[in-house]
């Protein structure tokens, strides 16, 4: 009689796969590059307690104020604007104040509402910073003949002391 062959049945070798495994999860965490938020530049004042803050007035010809509320409506000293409008309504407020010692300079106070949304109050504050640049390339060229950029570094300390960017960023109040 004939016996029959038992056939073997197919099977996966898996004595490595965990091998393979850890090489390709060691491969992929060396080769991916995580991409890493830097976040605005802003240098925060530090904390100093209630009873320590000293309270400076300021004359109102030396502040512009602007407002954005949550629907993104900007406000410049009670004058309704759009965003986009913010670096030429306060360009020419700085370029005012140019000559002028430093305790005369401009002080742009920018405050939002809580619920403002982020990308509206980073498109005022970005206004606002251009508004300067912009003055202090008026007055670099004015001066130097030159952009800001091109001056040196003497020239360009001269520029800032000139037109020195004065921004202060007012907390959102609480709204019931």
């Amino acid at each position: 009689m004939i016996k029959k062959k038992k056939l073997q049945e197919a099977s996966i070798p898996t004595s490595s796969m965990a091998d393979i495994a850890f090489l390709l999860l060691l491969f992929f965490l060396v080769a991916t590059v995580i991409d890493v938020d830097t976040g605005l530049g802003l240098t925060l004042p530090e904390y100093v307690p209630p009873e320590e803050q000293v309270t400076v007035k300021v004359d109102p010809e030396r502040m512009a104020a602007v407002l954005v509320n949550e629907q993104g409506d900007v406000l410049i000293d009670g004058e309704i604007v759009s965003i986009f409008q913010i670096k030429e309504k306060i360009k020419p407020r700085i370029m005012s104040k140019v000559d002028l010692p430093f305790n005369k300079k401009l002080i742009v106070s920018l405050k939002t509402d809580r619920k403002t949304v982020y990308n509206q109050y980073i498109a005022a504050l970005d206004q606002i910073k251009l508004a300067f640049f912009e003055a202090r390339d008026a007055v670099s060229e004015s001066e130097f003949g030159k952009k800001f950029k091109n001056l040196s570094q003497e020239q360009q300390e001269l520029i800032k002391d000139k037109v020195p960017i004065i921004i202060s960023l007012a907390e959102p109040e609480l709204i019931k």
